[in-house]
């Protein structure tokens, strides 16, 4: 089988390596270059967009910042999954929160901004602090404002403006600033029959806005039940097809949707060694219509993230159950160039493990990891 993936980065790499032994060739579409390349070795096809989805059977996307014109071409194919409304509430936090609404999954209240006064109309009807959030743009931490005190609206109002200036299809969201406790997410995999398959829900830290560590294995029975309600009711809403990832605010023990990810995604890296079947195996098998693999937790296991380095220390690979994962990527200051995995029979013995990680990872590059590990060795 041949598979076409929109977005040419690690994602679709991770995706081409699993794939490989189901007998599936995965070719992918750089919507920034206009290019077909293989994934992993960077080969690059004569081939135009037109004829790389005719020459596919099956495409799907490893991001949600698609080209309307190329989400429209790979809808009409009739062979695009999860499909072009997905990917676009996944890339659109207006239409993301009416899909909320509709689905009856509870999320943060908001207000969509155009003008100055849908900004007073939040203050007003949300009370402060805010954040504000560009509906159509913004990753990791980028297109957002926290508006704490209306003296600073005037000043961030300038900056939202500007950026509406630049697009009038654009919007901007409000939404009030929920004091959480905790941050977490779960990812699962439906097939085109309904079948659902969902991952332990994992518990994430970010800082500055880019997620850092990921623990899965670690949370109530109560909030996994809250977490695979909220997917049941998106992903059925979606029609949905393939790996989708829901990210929550814990308030108090009740989940509130922060966003959803129409994808394989970043905090589901630990399924590679952690789960029976990973996320990329599972999507790639959802959207060639194979049977789903089990979500069913292995060990317990913990994802770090590597920013803007293209190394780690090599004492990291001598500890036990630790793996790293590249992605061939040039350095960038602050660039997900790769992550590590690491696991253990019980969470205790994770916990050692990662202070062990921690010895050799400094906490300016890698935050929370020591922290984190004495947590789990109590």
């Amino acid at each position: 089988m041949q598979m076409l993936v929109l977005g040419a980065g690690q994602l679709a790499r991770m995706m081409a390596l699993v794939a490989a032994p189901l007998d599936i060739h995965i070719r992918a579409y750089d919507v920034n270059s206009k290019q077909v390349l293989h994934p992993v070795t960077g080969e690059r096809y004569e081939q135009t967009l037109t004829q790389a989805i005719a020459a596919s059977d099956r495409i799907t996307a490893e991001f949600e910042h698609v080209p309307a014109d190329v989400l429209a071409l790979c809808e009409q194919s009739g062979k695009f999954f999860p499909g072009r409304k997905a990917i676009e509430c996944g890339g659109d936090r207006a239409k993301e929160k009416a899909l909320l609404d509709g689905a009856g999954v509870p999320s943060a209240p908001y207000v969509l901004v155009t003008e100055r006064r849908h900004l007073e109309q939040a203050i007003s009807d949300l009370g402060l602090p805010l954040v504000i959030k560009t509906c159509q743009a913004g990753y990791d931490g980028k297109g957002q404002w926290r508006l704490k005190d209306a003296e600073q609206a005037d000043g961030i109002w300038q900056e939202m403006q500007a950026f509406l200036d630049k697009d009038p299809t654009h919007s901007i969201i409000c939404e009030k600033m929920i004091p959480f406790d905790r941050e977490v997410s779960v990812i699962g995999a439906r097939d085109a029959k309904g079948n659902v398959k969902v991952y332990p829900v994992t518990e994430n830290e970010h800082t500055n806005g880019v997620l850092t560590l990921s623990v899965a294995g670690i949370v109530s029975q109560a909030i996994q039940a809250q977490a695979i309600d909220a997917y049941h009711k998106l992903a059925e809403a979606l029609d949905y097809v393939g790996v989708l990832a829901i990210e929550f605010f814990d308030v108090g023990g009740e989940l509130l949707v922060n966003e959803i990810a129409p994808r394989v995604h970043n905090s589901g890296h630990w399924t590679q060694q952690g789960a029976y079947c990973c996320q990329f195996e599972n999507h790639v098998r959802a959207v060639a219509g194979l049977p789903l693999g089990s979500t069913d937790l292995l060990r317990p296991s913990a994802m770090i993230n590597v920013l803007g380095h293209d190394a780690i220390p090599h004492q990291v690979l001598a500890t036990a159950g630790a793996r790293s994962h590249w992605y061939g990527k040039k350095v960038k200051p602050g660039r997900k160039m790769g992550h590590i995995n690491v696991s253990a029979s019980t969470l205790a013995e994770l916990g050692k493990r990662l202070n062990e990680l921690s010895e050799h990872l400094s906490e300016q590059d890698y935050p929370g990891v020591e922290a984190r590990a004495k947590q789990l060795m109590k």
